[in-house]
């Protein structure tokens, strides 16, 4: 049996993978955004989540983001998506 989604999520958008030194290191925050849960299961099987631009399909369990886009675009290349 599956659980309920969590109800909400703070997305937080960061410019980089990793540091000059290949250290992980995702630099300042660039954009946060509350999202709820909508009921529904994105394209990658987990839960939708949608709030001030962001649509993204979140693990619940493991508080990872599995799919995104913000303002109806993918993220640049380089940038990340974490569960604040």
């Amino acid at each position: 049996m599956q659980t309920a989604p969590t109800p909400r999520f703070t997305v937080l958008l960061k410019p980089q993978l990793t540091d000059s030194h290949d250290h992980v290191d995702h630099g300042g925050v660039l954009r946060s955004a509350t999202v709820e849960a909508t009921g529904k299961t994105g394209a990658s099987g987990f839960p939708r989540y949608v709030g001030e631009g962001i649509e993204a399909d979140i693990d619940p369990q493991t508080r990872t983001v599995e799919a995104i886009t913000v303002d109806g675009e993918e993220l640049p290349y380089g940038w990340v998506a974490e569960i604040g």
